[in-house]
């Protein structure tokens, strides 16, 4: 994994002086801008992480817990085969969003609406907001409330938080990125997207850019379609998932079903491909279990309503059947609402 450091032959000073006063992202693409994580989660520090280390102003927005040890002891990144310590500015206030040139939003998808609210208030008319979220609206949705250029990145990676401030990569960690289609309608719109991907090839990020985000963005619905809800109630990591003959076959309709669906709202997806994909994701995140086990186990709300709960919700208004989905998104909700067992009910039964 490569990585460059933009401040190698000039001084902190000087380079934080450069990077102040940089214009907007497509203006000047060799400048590293400054960047912003709003919502430095698992996603968030694994990214936001990634371009620190090469030398980028990042300022993680974020929870007090994981706020503080950043702040205390450095953001720290495992890999399977190390561990490094990325010294990287922290904070619990949306206020420091301000100087930013790029934000990336890694907030759940029930949490856009305030994160767009909040981040209006506060960031410079000519920044460029970046989406890092699962699901195929949340581009739109920022882009309703906030009025800068809008982008949707397709997050491809394996993480979870290993701790207070310390985030462990279990797989790929490469990103789509494309235009939200009111942005792309922008004289700068393409130039600023290839400059915000080259941003994310400087740190190490592998990002391709694509005119059609929303094939994009569908594709990978369908992935977490096939995914999320099993991993959370089986307990299951993705490997074992796609040993299991009988869960091959529901993973499976549950990819039919959304593809139908994409292709109702004029998403062309090739079923067929998407299945091979989803084992080959299978094979490459072995070890990971989905964000929606995740949240369970934690006695978080999960993003199931924006999973299978939106291919459930567009099929209804197509008046076409998706009843895999919709069991596994009914299921989930019925999980997330939590345990009907007490304690002592739990002791005894066991």
């Amino acid at each position: 994994m490569t990585t460059c450091s933009s401040a190698s032959t000039t001084s902190p000073d000087q380079a934080e002086r450069d990077f102040r006063d940089a214009a907007a992202v497509n203006e000047r693409p060799g400048d590293t801008p400054r960047i912003v994580v709003f919502g430095a989660g698992a996603v968030g520090c694994y990214f936001g992480g990634m371009l620190a280390r090469a030398g980028a102003p990042v300022t993680l927005i974020g929870r007090a817990s994981h706020v503080d040890a950043i702040e205390r002891n450095g953001l720290v990144i495992e890999w399977a085969d190390r561990r490094e310590t990325v010294r990287v500015h922290a904070s619990t206030s949306v206020a420091d969003a301000a100087d930013a040139d790029v934000v990336l939003v890694c907030v759940k998808s029930t949490d856009t609406q305030a994160a767009a609210r909040a981040l209006a208030a506060h960031v410079r008319d000519d920044a460029a907001i970046v989406s890092l979220q699962n699901g195929v609206d949340n581009a739109d949705k920022l882009r309703d409330v906030v009025d800068r250029a809008v982008y949707a990145a397709v997050v491809y990676v394996g993480t979870f938080m290993n701790g207070p401030g310390i985030v462990r990569h279990a797989g790929r960690g490469d990103l789509v990125l494309g235009a939200e289609q009111r942005t792309s309608r922008r004289s700068d719109a393409f130039s600023r997207r290839d400059a915000i991907a080259a941003m994310f090839a400087r740190a190490g990020v592998p990002c391709s850019v694509t005119d059609d985000i929303a094939a994009a963005l569908w594709t990978k619905l369908v992935i977490n379609c096939a995914f999320n809800a099993i991993s959370a109630l089986g307990r299951a990591r993705y490997e074992r998932m796609a040993r299991s003959g009988p869960i091959r076959d529901v993973m499976t309709r549950a990819i039919g079903e959304a593809v139908r669906v994409a292709k109702k709202r004029g998403v062309a997806l090739d079923e067929a491909a998407l299945v091979a994909e989803v084992w080959r994701v299978a094979q490459a995140l072995a070890g990971q279990h989905s964000s929606t086990a995740q949240d369970i186990v934690r006695g978080k709300p999960t993003e199931i309503d924006a999973l299978n709960g939106y291919v459930v919700a567009q099929a209804d208004a197509l008046g076409i059947d998706a009843p895999v989905n919709r069991t596994l998104h009914a299921l989930v909700k019925l999980r997330e609402a939590g345990d009907d067992l007490s304690a002592a009910e739990r002791t005894a039964s066991s």
